[in-house]
């Protein structure tokens, strides 16, 4: 009769603790390339979701033969997040009582800033304005074109520059999105 002896299946702990060393390495490697990929897809995200918002506003006022406006949630800072509406009462300032409400954008997270220029500007009252035909106006009737500019907070230098993204709106209403990074029209005071 002839016996065989089986060899043991299974791990040494030896092999276990390599093993485990080496995911902990790789999971080192991968959890700050995922919060920075994260980050940056939520800041796509927030760049879309103000361009909708003011798309939106664009669009309700040609709609409705009357002005629509964004501002700020709280009146002053963007980073509150901002409400779309039709100025019903051509008051040109939002009366939640009056004014119909088209969207509620809640705030952006912390590692986000919105700051803006023209009439969009961070200050007492930052608004955007839009007429029945769809031209971006200021409060005094005059076109007006404006940008803002969608920053993360926990970046500086390089990087901070290519993860920072605007919204820019021209006099006659047209929007669009731009990276200053990569476009050279993309700047603070574009047009277009």
């Amino acid at each position: 009769m002839i016996v065989y002896k089986q060899r043991d299946r299974g791990f040494t702990l030896i092999e276990l603790m390599v093993t485990l060393a080496i995911a902990a390495v790789l999971l080192l490697v991968a959890i700050p390339s995922m919060t920075a990929y994260k980050r940056n897809a939520e800041l796509t995200s927030a760049t879309n979701t103000l361009l909708s918002a003011i798309n939106g506003a664009r669009g309700e006022a040609m709609k409705r033969g009357m002005y629509a406006m964004v501002v700020p949630a709280d009146g002053a800072d963007w980073n509150t997040g901002w409400i779309v509406f039709v100025d019903k009462n051509r008051s040109q300032a939002y009366d939640a009582t009056v004014d119909q409400t088209v969207l509620n954008q809640g705030p952006l997270p912390g590692y986000f800033s919105v700051t803006g220029n023209g009439t969009a500007a961070t200050g007492s009252a930052p608004y955007i304005m839009f007429d029945a035909s769809g031209y971006s106006k200021t409060k005094s009737s005059s076109f007006g074109d404006l940008t803002l500019t969608l920053t993360r907070t926990d970046l500086s230098g390089s990087a901070l520059d290519d993860q920072t993204r605007r919204v820019v709106v021209a006099k006659t209403g047209r929007t669009r999105t731009c990276r200053p990074s990569t476009d050279a029209s993309c700047t603070v005071s574009a047009s277009q």
